[in-house]
């Protein structure tokens, strides 16, 4: 029986220790800077033949697999609790607006402000002023802009934050009266 398992193993070590043919396609003959696109492509393919494939989380985002949302678990009467799930690991931004008519030296170090507490509380965005009184919060795991956002509008001088186009006001913002 052993003599039997050895032979069938010394039949399939040639298949396995085989090289690829050593010719070369036409295409690949040719001066690489007479490649087309179509070689170019050829070649990346073939350069990537033996790669193993990439994790989920190391992809780029949008070849990543969309989180599988468990409807039963959530309350559907609360659609900000539905969106927070929905994000989950993708990148959210979000505005924020400084209330009281402040420079952009005075706004940014706010912010700055703001956004340190935010890191020190595990909520991890970055920030990019795009006006004297606005910032972009940009998230990483898109979940975590609900938490900030409760946290910014708390903050005496935040005017509001606005998630996927719906604006929260500061709780100390200054009300627009008629």
């Amino acid at each position: 029986m052993k003599f039997y398992y050895l032979v069938i193993l010394m039949a399939l070590l040639p298949l396995a220790m085989a090289k690829k043919s050593k010719e070369k396609p036409d295409w690949a003959k040719k001066d690489i800077r007479d490649f087309t696109d179509a070689d170019m492509e050829r070649l990346l393919d073939q350069w990537e033949e033996d790669e193993e494939p990439l994790e989920p989380d190391e992809l780029p985002e949008h070849l990543r697999p969309q989180p599988q949302l468990d409807l039963s678990k959530l309350n559907t009467a609360n659609p900000e609790e539905l969106l927070k799930v929905s994000k989950k690991g993708r990148t959210l931004m979000t505005f924020v607006s400084v209330d009281g008519n402040p420079t952009r030296e005075e706004a940014e170090t706010l912010t700055k402000l703001w956004q340190t507490s935010l890191w020190n509380n595990h909520i991890q965005a970055e920030r990019y002023m795009v006006d004297d009184d606005r910032a972009i919060f940009l998230f990483k795991d898109g979940s975590q802009a609900w938490e900030a956002k409760d946290y910014l509008v708390q903050q005496e001088r935040c005017k509001g934050v606005t998630i996927e186009n719906k604006e929260y006001p500061g709780e100390y913002s200054k009300k627009d009266e008629l």
